[in-house]
């Protein structure tokens, strides 16, 4: 496993990552072979509909290629009968010309017609095929380890599950009919044209590497900016993502010039690449105009000496014109395809990526009925990285119904152990257990059903605050709801509020006070009515009044319960059974309150240096 310090790193790297489908790097995938393997895998579910959408696509091609063809005989006959009929030996074939446009208007509505049948059959895989993926990401959501999650960047890992398959999607569902349209189309052109003229087929073919060559230096000059374009994209994604989430510290600090310069000079580098790869990308087209015409100037010429040489029929010329034009336009078509297939193998090697990332190990078996909250933590020994331990040796018998305390400096390793206890990690040595099973036996699921906790960093969501409660119970009544509220002192400070209960917590919380979204999480671990408790800085956010309310709320949820209680304020603490003083992973003292400070050692310090700051 790796370093806290490399995962932090590796975080900075993928927060300055291409984001999105124009945060690709489309120059090429990492695995090409791969991504489009996984591809193929996700599309397998849907065989016999993408035969239909092939077929359909070939027809509608087909039809497309055999029009001008058709519609050349109608202008031959128009030639030939106004030529008749300036001479005096005939006149002009009205009823022919009218059964060729009739054939011809049938093939054009055959051809729409299949184009329609496959563009709605391919748009209904693409949307399945897409809605399934995104129930398999959030499947996986629920399976992958706390790390993962504490290493990644929160931006990266939602541009894998929102704009990546928003990519595989706009890509399957225009990339691959329109890659079959253009071989088709192609294929087609190029044997209807060698079937009017070989030669004057050969004089367009001959245009082709002027084209490939034109098209190759564009292509190789427009790929290096639009990367540098991507990655600083990827930047300023970053740092938005950044600012608007830590927008109060950055006033707090007065920062506001300095983020404003970190954002210019990435919206420079954004500006330069941007114009750079759009400059030399928009050549694109004035150079496949300038092929194109020189194929219409090859056929206009050359085709003029057939028909005097009665080679070809006049309307043959009028068709070639046309197919020359469907000539340049699927291998045009084919070269942003090919782009966006890149595009589309890199979006899926990212998904995949998240998809296939290591999932939590294989729970346990054993389920919970229920719990009388007896731990044991014998010789635990456990690191985010093994060689660099957290949890050195660390033992304790927390009784059940006791209230226990863990006291310590930030990074002693307080909160991991009760990560450790959630298995959110597993220990790397030793073992957890619960009224004598150990924690790796048993369900992960069933496990975390017995303990309810309030973190430290308040979690709620945009809905209203009865339903923020709920959550702890979403089987709980309004009147239960309102009880945990009562419990934790939250209902006075509810009913004030537009709303009261019915009132909507926005999406970042931010119209509720700090110390209100604590007591709303304490009354949602009120209602969940688990054996088991955690509280990590329960009352760090809220001030003195608010805290003594909790703190007797508190007091009577944790009767019964065993509860560990982490928190920096000390006072909260007097109580507890058992108080764990933690130092570099290992437990320096442990005793009461009033047995600690007997000792006169690392609890009485510190215990003694906080109320002397408060004094």
């Amino acid at each position: 496993m790796a370093s806290r310090g490399e995962d932090l790193k590796r975080s900075a790297e993928r927060r300055r990552m291409p984001r999105g489908p124009r945060g690709m790097n489309v120059e090429k995938p990492r695995n090409a072979r791969v991504a489009f393997s996984h591809v193929l895998g996700l599309l397998a579910p849907y065989k016999v509909r993408l035969a239909f959408v092939f077929v359909a696509a070939i027809a509608s091609t087909a039809f497309a290629v055999a029009g001008p063809k058709v519609l050349s005989q109608a202008t031959t006959l128009l030639y030939e009968g106004s030529v008749a009929r300036v001479a005096g030996t005939g006149s002009i074939d009205f009823a022919g010309i009218a059964a060729v446009l009739l054939a011809a208007l049938a093939l054009y509505l055959f051809s729409a017609f299949a184009s329609f049948l496959q563009g709605w059959i391919m748009s209904y895989v693409t949307q399945d095929a897409c809605f399934r993926l995104r129930e398999r990401i959030s499947e996986k959501i629920n399976r992958i380890p706390m790390g993962y999650f504490e290493s990644a960047s929160t931006g990266d890992v939602l541009s894998r599950i929102t704009n990546d398959v928003d990519t595989l999607a706009q890509s399957l569902n225009s990339s691959l009919t329109t890659l079959v349209t253009s071989v088709v189309t192609i294929v087609g052109v190029v044997g209807v044209m060698l079937w009017i003229s070989p030669l004057m087929a050969l004089a367009v073919f001959l245009t082709l590497p002027v084209s490939a060559l034109l098209l190759g230096v564009v292509m190789k000059r427009g790929q290096k900016y639009f990367r540098q374009q991507q990655n600083a994209l990827g930047e300023i994604n970053g740092l938005l993502e950044e600012t608007f989430s830590g927008h109060e510290v950055v006033k707090a600090f007065g920062r506001e010039r300095m983020v404003g310069a970190s954002f210019a000079a990435a919206n420079e580098r954004l500006y330069e690449a941007g114009w750079k790869s759009r400059f030399v990308s928009g050549l694109m087209m004035p150079v496949m105009s300038v092929v194109t015409n020189l194929g219409y100037i090859v056929v206009a010429v050359l085709g003029a000496y057939l028909v005097v040489a009665s080679a070809i029929a006049v309307g043959d010329i009028q068709a070639f014109i046309v197919y020359v034009k469907d000539f340049t336009q699927p291998v045009q078509q084919i070269t942003q395809v090919a782009n966006e297939l890149q595009s589309m193998a890199a979006a899926a090697e990212r998904i995949f990526e998240f998809l296939d990332a290591d999932e939590e190990v294989e729970s346990g078996s054993v389920e919970l009925s229920r719990v009388a909250g007896d731990v044991v933590f014998d010789h635990v020994r456990f690191g985010y990285d093994e060689s660099v331990p957290v949890i050195r040796d660390f033992s304790a018998h927390v009784r059940a119904g006791q209230t226990v305390a863990l006291v310590g400096a930030t990074g002693a390793g307080k909160t991991t152990l009760v990560k450790l206890l959630m298995r959110f990690y597993d220990v790397n040595e030793g073992s957890i257990s619960i009224d004598g099973t150990p924690i790796t036996s048993i369900d992960r699921g069933s496990l975390r059903a017995h303990i309810a906790m309030v973190l430290q960093e308040t979690w709620l969501f945009n809905g209203t605050i009865r339903e923020n409660i709920r959550y702890g119970n979403l089987t709980a009544t309004d009147e239960e709801v309102e009880q945990a509220a009562k419990a934790a002192y939250a209902h006075h400070f509810i009913m004030s509020q537009p709303g009261g209960y019915d009132m909507v917590i926005t999406e970042d919380a931010s119209n509720i006070s700090a110390g209100q979204r604590q007591l709303i999480t304490i009354a949602r671990a009120i209602l969940a009515n688990r054996s088991m408790l955690i509280l990590d800085e329960a009352t760090s956010s809220v001030d003195t009044r608010t805290e003594g309310q909790i703190q007797l709320a508190m007091e009577n949820l944790m009767h019964g319960r065993t509860s560990f209680v982490i928190a920096h304020r000390l006072s909260t603490i007097r109580d507890a059974d058992l108080i764990l003083c933690i130092d570099k992973g290992d437990i320096v003292e442990q005793g009461s309150h009033e047995e600690l400070l007997r000792l006169d050692g690392y609890y009485a310090r510190l215990y003694n240096a906080q109320f002397a700051n408060m004094a």
